[in-house]
């Protein structure tokens, strides 16, 4: 006969698991085409001067400022037209004293120039002269090379994601390679002779195994790489190999499935003997979720979550997700809390802490969580909810109209 569940509060699970094993980052270089998304494990510096010469700011003419003093709209000074710069082209024409060159937006400066006139503000007359009706300082419309970013400064720092901002402004700067966290690699396996795939047929007594790919889906919204390793049946020799195998590939193994205390649930024990320390936690004082596994094999953590899908998916959010984010410096490590009332009174089982998905709604200007309990195995209950909140363990009732912090599921407020 299996021995009951040693539950452990929250704080108490991961305090022991702590003793065997810490996330750690990994490093890695990838392409900058490859990075988008991505978080920076360094500072990242200019390879060039940005911009990288003196350019022109506005569609207009490159003139040498002095010869534009005394410029009036009722008196125009008459500069000789030498010729014309596109951006992109290289500058072979140097101007000389009451010349002018005409020059387009982002156009290198030639030689003999230091400001621009902008178009707007000139006329050409009918020999073809460039008249300026209003004077320029030195280096008025000219952008200086380096005066955004000087070679060797820093663009960006450690820690930071790269997003389309970000990546611009490395494209920009001549970055070709960048060092990034690693994303760990999780393998995700769902056990149970009940579960077939969505291409099998739904016989009696079977279903589709939900947790597989949405546990898998998950993870690699955590900005994780996620590969989803199938269906295992309740055979010891089988999850033996499986698992092992998994844990010899991966970062990280999430199973779920197994880990109650039934006569089929197989896990801890295969887990026992796949190596040391092996089962580190086996049991939450939490609802639903109680029963949860934290292992440690050979330094590699595995998670094995309830076989119901809402608490798989919940257990996996509290427990699993923490850890994710720190490997790959997840930037957003908790989700955004909101106050609600409740819309009505809520018990709760005592000894655990509850988690209770709810939805959100307004009534007289008040926000409003209805709780959603339909269950462990209820996984629309899920679909339908905006968070949860915590019943906190000791407390066995909360009354309607009582204000809880629900934690919310997406980054929309509904």
């Amino acid at each position: 006969m299996k021995k009951p569940l040693e539950v452990k509060t929250l704080e108490e699970a991961r305090s022991k698991f702590s003793r065997y094993w810490e996330p750690n980052r990994q490093t890695e270089k990838v392409s900058i085409t490859e990075a988008g998304g991505r978080i920076l494990a360094g500072d990242v510096k200019s390879k060039i001067d940005l911009p990288p010469f003196d350019r022109s700011v506005y569609d207009g003419y490159a003139v040498r400022a002095e010869d534009t003093f005394g410029a009036e709209e009722d008196n125009p000074v008459k500069l000789h037209l030498k010729g014309k710069i596109l951006a992109g082209q290289k500058p072979e024409i140097e101007i000389d004293s009451n010349e002018c060159l005409e020059i387009s937006t982002g156009a290198p400066m030639p030689w003999g120039a230091d400001a621009v006139v902008m178009v707007e503000d000139t006329s050409i007359d009918d020999a073809g002269k460039v008249k300026v009706r209003n004077a320029v300082s030195s280096k008025e419309n000219v952008s200086e090379k380096g005066s955004e970013l000087e070679k060797g400064q820093r663009i960006v720092s450690s820690d930071t994601e790269i997003s389309p901002q970000v990546y611009g402004s490395l494209l920009a700067c001549g970055t070709k390679n960048v060092s990034v966290y690693r994303k760990p690699r999780v393998g995700v396996i769902s056990i149970g002779e009940e579960l077939v795939d969505m291409d099998s047929e739904l016989e009696i007594g079977k279903i589709y195994d939900i947790n597989g790919p949405t546990i898998s889906r998950a993870v690699r919204e955590l900005g994780s790489r996620s590969s989803y390793l199938g269906i295992l049946k309740d055979e010891i020799e089988e999850m033996k190999r499986e698992i092992g195998k998994a844990l010899a590939d991966f970062d990280i193994v999430i199973t779920s499935g197994a880990t109650s205390a039934g006569s089929s649930d197989f896990l801890p024990e295969v887990v026992k003997n796949l190596g040391d320390p092996g089962v580190v936690v086996h049991g939450l004082a939490q609802k639903p979720g109680k029963p949860t596994l934290m292992a440690v094999v050979k330094d590699k953590p595995l998670f094995g979550l309830p076989g119901y899908p809402v608490s798989a998916l919940m257990v996996f959010y509290r427990v699993v997700a923490p850890y994710l984010r720190e490997m790959s410096c997840g930037l957003s490590l908790d989700r955004k809390i909101v106050e609600a009332h409740l819309s009505r009174k809520t018990t709760s089982e005592p000894g655990r802490r509850e988690l209770v998905p709810v939805s959100l709604s307004k009534k007289n200007g008040m926000r409003i969580a209805t709780p959603l309990r339909k269950g462990s195995g209820a996984i629309t209950s899920l679909s339908k909810s905006d968070g949860c909140f915590v019943i906190p363990l000791g407390i066995e009732m909360m009354d309607a109209d009582e204000i809880v912090d629900v934690e919310l599921f997406g980054e929309v407020l509904p």
